[in-house]
Parts: C-alpha cells; structure tokens; sequence
C-alpha cells in the first residue's frame, strides 16, 4: 500500500540514489561537477556563461599572489574548488592595503585571510578533506529586483534536470539566520518557482510553509524571475556539457551580465520539492517515459513548459 508521500509523488533519498543518480550519472563523469574549475572550463569551452575567473590558488606558495590578482579588483571572492554548501567561501567587498572588508561589514586582516587559504588549500572545506585548491573569481552583483527578499548574500536558482529537460526549480533566498548564504541546511528560504513562467509560487524555510521573508518581511509569492527562458536554456545545456543525465545546475542572476551558471551537482538534494509542495517522482517518470532524448535544448525546454496545463502528466504545483 502506498503511504501519504508515495501518493504525492515525492522522491525519497534512496530512490533518488538508486533509480536516478547511480543509473543516470556515471561515476567517471563526478569530477566534471565535482570540481568546480573544471566545471568552470568545460562552461566556457561550450559558451555558457560563468562568473569570471580571476585565478586560482593551488599551493600555500601561491598564497602571496593573491594581491596581484586583485589589484585591479574592488571586490572578489574566494572559494574552495572542491567545497559543498557554501562553507570556505568568503565574499570580499572592498580592501585596501592589508585589509579586507566582507560584505557583511567585518574586517579581515591579511593574516587572518592568509590562514583561512591556508586552511581552504589543506582539505578543510573539501568534499572527503582531501587538499583542494582556492578559486578567486567575480563576485556577482545580483539584480536589483531580489532587494526586497534577501540579507547580504547573493539568491540563486536551482533547477533539477533530468535527461535534459529542466523539471523543478526553485530560487533560494539569503536571511540573517542563512549567513547571507543561500544554503536551506543553514536557514536560508527557499521559493517555489512555476517552471513554465519563472514565478514564484510557494515559500519555506525548512519545514515551515512561509509567505514572507523573515528579516524583510516583503513577500515570496509572485516575483517574476528576468531571463527565465535563457535560464532553462542554460540549464538543459548542462546535459550535454556533462553527460550527466540527473543534474542540479545552480545559476545567478547578474545585475550586469544576467544570468551566469554558478556550480553543478550531481546529488542535487530534495528540499525543492518542499519548495514546491509537490513531488518530483511523476515528473520524472513522465520525462522518463513520453520524451523525446533527441530534441535540441530549446525544445526540450518548450516541451516541459507545455506541460504545465496538462493536468495528466502530473505536472501541477501542488
């Protein structure tokens, strides 16, 4: 007998591992994902657009060499190449000399950012602990419309793609509890986003259904996300970029550059359904049994988009 979340659909982490993870991504092709300069490569390679690459750190020898590759930088930021969940990634908003201001108003001397390399290059922050290296790169100025739903940090948007076609998504909005990171694990919101039309429709932080954010209190509901369709597009190119046929692809939205694809995943977690109120499971078998792996990105995105009002193929938001 079915039980209440079976009936609604929702994926549950050993189905996801097993039916859609391990059946869909091959171990061979993690690293594409995994870290994040080759992921930043293999994007630029296939023209996809990125936050750019200042340099990177890959020894505590190169830790000096930092000043040289933001001399011409008022702000930057830096992160581990292997690192998960926001952790290790420091937004600098200004420096000057030896001082470092974050964009949350503290300051770093250099000694204190030295150690913290330190730390990111020797496995601190990486997946398993393993040495890593350390990635300075742009830092995203988001869009102006996002003002009103977020503190500090920058939102950004995941969309879950399955065999190529993009068949969830949510935006996830920074908050004082967050951090300013845009991590649901650390209290950040999470939106749901119509996939069709790239508004918001359904708001949570954690397990609690939410219709405003928290240290703003303006609402989730109904915000239109700019470049939806370039969005998707971008996010069903990620398929043949990677070959990796179940995927999370996080993107930003740049106040200049629109919108850039910020990292990959490869066990994309399940809070978005709850984002969403609605299972990810039919999508998925719908995907998996009625489309058409040949079409281009374009169309594979118009495909799921004339889904929506299809009240048979399970699409609906909950």
């Amino acid at each position: 007998m079915l039980t209440a979340i079976g009936r609604a659909g929702v994926l549950g982490i050993n189905r996801r591992n097993g039916d859609f993870v391990m059946r869909y991504n091959k171990r061979s092709l993690y690293p594409l994902v995994d870290d994040k300069l080759i992921t930043k490569k293999l994007a630029q390679e296939n023209g996809i657009p990125v936050p750019q690459l200042f340099g990177s750190l890959d020894t505590p020898r190169d830790i000096p060499s930092l000043n040289d590759l933001v001399a011409q930088q008022q702000s930057f930021v830096v992160k581990p190449s292997h690192g998960s969940g926001g952790d290790g990634i420091v937004v600098i908003d200004s420096h000057r000399g030896r001082r470092f201001w974050t964009c949350g108003g503290s300051v770093l001397l250099w000694a204190e950012l030295a150690h913290h390399l330190e730390n990111t290059l020797g496995g601190q922050y990486s997946l398993g602990g393993h040495p890593d290296r350390v990635m300075v790169e742009y830092r995203v100025k988001f869009d102006p419309m996002f003002n009103p739903v977020s503190y500090l940090g920058v939102p950004d948007i995941r969309i879950i793609v399955f065999l190529g076609f993009p068949v969830m998504a949510m935006l996830r909005l920074p908050t004082r509890r967050s951090g300013g990171k845009a991590n649901l694990h650390q209290g950040a919101v999470g939106a749901g986003i119509d996939i069709a039309y790239g508004k918001t429709v359904h708001g949570v932080i954690g397990n609690n259904n939410t219709d405003e954010h928290p240290d703003t209190g303006a609402a989730i509901g109904g915000l239109e996300v700019p470049y939806w369709q370039q969005m998707l597009s971008i996010a069903a190119r990620c398929y043949e970029m990677t070959g990796l046929g179940y995927l999370g692809v996080d993107l930003v939205l740049d106040e200049h550059l629109g919108p850039l694809m910020l990292e990959l995943n490869a066990r994309p977690g399940l809070n978005i359904q709850i984002a969403n109120a609605a299972g990810l499971l039919p999508r998925l078998e719908y995907v998996q049994q009625h489309a058409e792996p040949a079409l281009l990105p374009e169309d594979r995105v118009a495909w799921i988009q004339s889904l929506v009002n299809d009240r048979t193929a399970g699409w609906q938001s909950g």
